[in-house]
């Protein structure tokens, strides 16, 4: 019986994310410059042949996966612009990245490619421009919710831009953490990790 086209579009999009996986894994490993084609179709267990008729080229494949990153910065930015209370958005944003990175490794390898891209890719054609300025956006939507938060009485008192690099450095640390230590990382509760938003005892 012949596949139906849902069928072979669900088998087009699974070939996709094994590829997606694969090259994620590798850039994070080996750096772009390092990793070829052939490692990639090797690792997601497939043909070069069928790579190719899903991405012309690598720097294809590094730039999906980077402006799939930026998609989640921009929705967690809509998100925090919203009339979301400060309180619920920062630790509902904190579990999810507890959870993401406590079943898998896609987080903390999407962190470390974001870091790749501003160190101009590892050799990538990269718009760093699109990415400094979603990054910046992000970084300023986290601090008018912790400003928010602190006008409310939620938060303790500071700087929020301050905090905002205090608190994105921390998650960027340990997702490269995560990396070294593989089986060995533990990673810290989400309240440890928003402990930097509220007052001794509170």
């Amino acid at each position: 019986m012949p596949r139906t086209k849902e069928q072979y579009e669900q088998m087009r999009n699974a070939t996709k994310e094994k590829i997606q996986e694969a090259a994620m894994q590798l850039f994070v490993q080996k750096g772009f410059g390092s990793t070829n084609v052939q490692d990639i179709a090797d690792t997601a267990g497939i043909s070069i042949g069928l790579l190719y008729r899903h991405y012309k080229s690598k720097d294809k494949l590094f730039n999906e996966l980077v402006d799939f990153a930026l998609a989640g910065m921009r929705h967690k930015i809509e998100y925090f612009q919203s009339d979301v209370a400060p309180q619920q958005a920062l630790e509902q944003f904190v579990h999810e990245i507890y959870n993401d990175m406590m079943t898998g490794e896609q987080f903390a390898n999407l962190l470390i490619l974001m870091q790749q891209s501003f160190l101009a890719g590892g050799g990538a054609t990269v718009n760093h421009d699109e990415v400094s300025r979603v990054s910046d956006h992000l970084f300023r939507a986290t601090a008018m919710l912790i400003k928010k938060g602190q006008e409310l009485g939620k938060f303790r008192s500071g700087d929020p831009h301050e905090m905002v690099l205090l608190f994105y450095s921390s998650i960027h640390g340990l997702a490269a953490m995560k990396m070294m230590l593989k089986n060995n990382f533990m990673m810290p509760s989400p309240a440890t990790l928003t402990s930097f938003l509220y007052k001794e005892g509170e």
